[in-house]
């Protein structure tokens, strides 16, 4: 093939534009993303030479190698891993998947820390190259195809590139960075050396560097025609835990979630029985930015024996723990294993449920610790995750009553941090139940006509204001043997709360109204089931109510909003017979508009909409007017 001129992607302008113009304070961070892109590549060709060992050609031994020449103003990062065809090299180096480069651009936050390790997130690490360089050569030939069919790519990173064919000999790939003016600090083997040290010392694969030595007669360090491993070359997982410092653990972190934070906590095991592996798992401090797209494949990589088998293994991890970043290494699996077949293998759910079980236990030692900061790291993983942690409750049944215990609320008595054991550890003496209310908002739940009577009697009540809470209340029917149960729901019975005077008081107050009750019945009968004396109201006319076993209005709204159909069941109306309005009604000339008044003002207290507003307002008029 003749040299060819192509132009870049948009997309890739873009990118090119950002990372020659934003991240001149990272500049280092290119070393760490083309070393890892050439890790990579060797894994690869490890992982597709398991079924064509010929792809070894006669270069068993895999390797990252890198050099710089001062004359030439040259850093190359070489690795002889899968390499690229020329259409690889076309597809791969010219065009970024379009979702991706818009997430990309919509999550930098002009932190040139933090956007920097967006670079590998969204798969355009091979750009950084541009930070220091402006020109690059790609020389690369894909294991298989023949000497003569190589590649070369060349681009200044504006707007072209060019590809023509050469022979290379060896396969693999060459990434060769021309350095600008002011970037000579990356032609030292210490400076090369160190950002290794730094980013890349967990990689498996040995990274060589030329030997230096000290020469007495030129009184200078000169390279020397022998390669040596500056990094350590062992996968920090299968280390022993003594011999990983804390720093090590976070730098790995950082590396393989492309984060610039440290973890919340991590955890590093090496599991012996019926299946053998190691896990090394992190939580993260901060919510990623898809922590809500269900679909996305988990954060934890798989390797059998130390080979890299794929990224985001998700069968290793269940959907509601999809934040949780790190490595499982197994000794069992085989090494062609499938994404079908992990779905299927009985190793593999052993090493998701001991999983599992290991991070649950990481949130239980920070939720329990008596350290008041260990305290306050699990605050903040709750503010971050436990919407997501809540959908465990309707997936993991045989972790349920451990992910009970780590919820936490708001509550009548706090604004947050409310768990189900505090709540028992408060409740009132001869409480028979765990008492909540579901709402859109905190403050429309702490102002909800229907804890009226709870808090005059100082009963605490949560307040549930996430999206998932109704979903997950379907699951979750009590707890440590306490029902829960919605103060929203059916006709209130505090049972030995409430005392029998308060019980004749109630049931006289159903006797005097009856005729009232009666006439509301036929007034309202398109809109509510029924009509009855309320036990939960106090300073309040009235509240809306639905029976055990029916729908919320909050979950009817959410679903609503979903554009899905909710069952429609009309709802119980309570009145509070003490009330002056509900007094004033026996005697209104305007009893049907009073009567849907009072309907409408329940509705709204609920949180819920008019299906009539401009009724409404007629009728308030029409009262107010005389």
């Amino acid at each position: 093939m003749d040299k060819q001129t192509h132009s870049f992607q948009a997309e890739v302008k873009q990118i090119l534009h950002l990372v020659t113009h934003s991240l001149y304070s990272n500049k280092e961070i290119f070393l760490r993303e083309l070393v890892s892109n050439a890790s990579d590549a060797c894994d690869k060709l490890r992982f597709e030479a398991l079924d064509h060992p010929q792809l070894f050609e006669d270069q068993p031994d895999l390797e990252v190698r890198v050099s710089f020449d001062e004359a030439a103003r040259t850093v190359t990062i070489s690795d002889n891993g899968i390499g690229m065809s020329a259409e690889e090299a076309i597809a791969h180096l010219g065009t970024i998947a379009k979702s991706g480069t818009r997430e990309f651009m919509a999550n930098l936050s002009g932190d040139q820390k933090k956007d920097a390790n967006l670079i590998g997130q969204f798969g355009v690490g091979f750009y950084s190259g541009f930070i220091v360089a402006d020109r690059i050569t790609v020389e690369t030939r894909r294991a298989g195809l023949p000497a003569e069919q190589g590649v070369r790519w060349s681009s200044e990173g504006t707007g072209d590139y060019e590809v023509e064919t050469i022979t290379k000999p060896g396969r693999g790939t060459d990434v060769i960075l021309h350095l600008r003016e002011g970037e000579e600090e990356f032609l030292k083997t210490w400076r090369l050396k160190s950002i290794i040290s730094k980013y890349s010392d967990h990689i498996s694969l040995p990274i060589l560097m030329k030997k230096e030595e000290w020469d007495a007669e030129k009184a200078t360090q000169v390279l020397k025609d022998e390669w040596e491993p500056v990094n350590k070359a062992s996968a920090l997982w299968a280390r022993s835990k003594s011999e990983v410092t804390p720093e090590q653990y976070e730098e790995f972190y950082k590396q393989i979630s492309y984060d610039s934070e440290a973890p919340l906590a991590y955890t590093h095991n090496r599991v012996e029985g019926r299946s053998e592996y190691t896990q090394l798992l992190y939580i993260p401090k901060k919510a990623p930015f898809d922590l809500w797209n269900r679909d996305k494949r988990g954060g934890v990589k798989l390797y059998v024996k130390r080979v890299f088998i794929m990224d985001d293994a998700e069968a290793l991890m269940p959907v509601y723990l999809r934040f949780v970043k790190g490595v499982i290494d197994s000794a069992d699996l085989p090494l062609n294993v499938s994404r079908e077949l992990l779905q299927e293998s009985r190793d593999v759910k052993a090493i998701r449920e001991g999983s599992t079980k290991r991070v649950l236990g990481m949130l239980e030692s920070l939720a329990n610790s008596e350290d008041a900061a260990e305290k306050q790291k699990y605050a903040e993983f709750w503010k971050d995750f436990g919407q997501v942690l809540k959908e465990g409750i309707g997936e993991d049944h045989q972790n349920q009553e451990r992910l009970a215990k780590l919820l936490r609320f708001a509550s009548t008595h706090a604004d947050e941090g409310v768990s189900l054991a505090d709540y028992l550890g408060r409740a009132k003496e001869g409480q028979e139940a765990i008492y909540y209310i579901t709402a859109d908002s905190l403050s429309a739940a702490k102002n909800s006509p229907q804890l009226e009577i709870f808090r005059k009697k100082g009963i605490e009540v949560l307040l549930l204001t996430d999206r998932v809470d109704e979903w997950m209340l379907s699951h979750l029917y009590e707890f440590e043997g306490k029902p829960l149960q919605s103060v929203a729901k059916g006709a209130i019975d505090l049972g030995k709360l409430q005392d029998e005077d308060e019980k004749k008081k109630a049931e006289a107050a159903a006797e005097a109204n009856k005729g009232l009750l009666d006439r509301l019945k036929a007034s309202l009968k398109e809109r509510a089931k029924d009509v009855r004396v309320s036990t939960r109201l106090v300073d309040s006319p009235a509240c809306i109510v639905v029976e055990e076993g029916d729908m919320s209005g909050h979950l009817a709204r959410l679903l609503k909003q979903a554009g899905q159909q909710a069952p429609t069941s009309l709802p119980t109306l309570e009145i509070n017979a003490e009330h002056a309005l509900v007094k004033k009604l026996d005697t209104s000339a305007h009893f049907d508009d009073l009567a849907n008044v009072i309907f409408d003002q329940a509705v709204l207290a609920e949180g819920g909409s008019l299906e009539d507003p401009a009724a409404y307002v007629r009728r308030v008029n029409a009262m107010l007017l005389g």
